[in-house]
């Protein structure tokens, strides 16, 4: 592997890890665990997490919080030369707003076998009807990023079945 190579794997993985970060503040507000982090010129422009069901919005994922974010700090709608860092494949409406954006690179972590629109569903970034395409690198920290999703998940499942169970127990114990 030339130094080179090693330098970009080496800043990927750094990057991810404070996308993991936000990541983390997602799920300390009780939404998905993603998050994102927009680079130029080796320098963070902007972050961003999941915030859908705090902010009562569908578009309000990581990556759209990101991508409006840097926006405002470059005062351009155009991210020419930046990479985004998802700890999760971008779905159909980010990869849109990703391509619109001219981001030229997208590092995500885990796979999104259900919505993934970077590679696994879908291939929008780099579909070739438009007029821009966007270099993708999958699978940095991948599987700290797909732990940190099934972990919110589980615990989600676990504290709806105990919800259910004590509904149920004060059910009972009305009908007593």
């Amino acid at each position: 592997m030339s130094e080179a190579m090693a330098a970009q794997q080496a800043q990927d993985r750094r990057f991810m890890k404070m996308a993991m970060q936000m990541a983390a503040k997602a799920e300390e507000k009780g939404e998905v665990p993603v998050g994102a982090v927009l680079v130029k010129d080796g320098e963070v422009v902007s972050a961003g997490f999941n915030f859908s069901i705090g902010l009562h919005d569908p578009s309000a994922h990581a990556e759209m919080q990101c991508i409006r974010q840097a926006g405002k700090v470059l005062a351009n709608y155009r991210l020419l030369d930046s990479t985004l860092y998802v700890t999760l494949e971008p779905c159909a409406m980010c990869a849109g707003a990703i391509v619109h954006s001219r981001i030229s690179r997208l590092v995500f972590g885990a796979q999104d076998q259900k919505t993934g629109a970077a590679g696994t569903v879908i291939d929008i970034v780099r579909h070739s009807a438009f007029n821009h395409q966007v270099e993708v690198t999958s699978g940095v920290l991948e599987t700290e990023c797909a732990t940190q999703l099934s972990a919110f998940f589980k615990r989600r499942r676990k504290e709806k079945k105990a919800a259910k169970a004590q509904a149920k127990l004060e059910a009972s114990q009305k009908g007593e």
